[in-house]
């Protein structure tokens, strides 16, 4: 009940995704195996018609030409389940990088939400005026050094 209200925890979820694609790729694995072997027959159907012609038998080679295309009428089929395989596993590649980028962002987000309750304006305020401060006091010791003392002072004013 919980999973459908929050959703899944994330490694349940990243489990699925990768289970999902594995049995994809078993699927993909079958599905050209099988393209595989009626090729193989629509071959020998081909091999089977052009014998039958040879022998001079016109309606046994036409059999076979029509199981050759049937069998080939199968092989595309196969090609376009392939197609929808590979066109999910993609979508679900992507939706798993979108939901491990929104992951991180989440992360980041509360990371700098905690940076910036334990920094509030008020402090950081209070700091600006005590390095503004401290500059100043440091200008005035450095004015107080650089005056001229003595002699040099008399000469530098007449």
């Amino acid at each position: 009940m919980f999973n459908r209200l929050f959703g899944k925890p994330k490694e349940q979820a990243n489990a699925s995704a990768l289970a999902t694609l594995d049995k994809l790729n078993e699927t993909l694995d079958m599905l050209e195996k099988k393209e595989k072997v009626l090729e193989k027959k629509a071959a020998a159907e081909l091999e089977r018609a052009k014998e039958f012609s040879k022998a001079k038998n016109k309606r046994a080679a036409i059999q076979s030409l029509k199981r050759k295309k049937l069998y080939e009428q199968q092989i595309e089929q196969l090609g376009n389940f392939q197609l929808r395989i590979h066109d999910q596993m993609i979508m679900l590649e992507a939706a798993k990088a979108t939901t491990e980028t929104v992951d991180a962002l989440r992360t980041g987000a509360a990371a700098m939400k905690a940076m910036q309750k334990a920094t509030n304006i008020d402090d950081v305020d209070k700091t600006m005026d005590e390095i503004n401060e401290q500059t100043e006091n440091m200008k005035q010791i450095q004015d107080a050094l650089s005056a001229p003392l003595g002699a040099s002072a008399d000469f530098d004013e007449e």
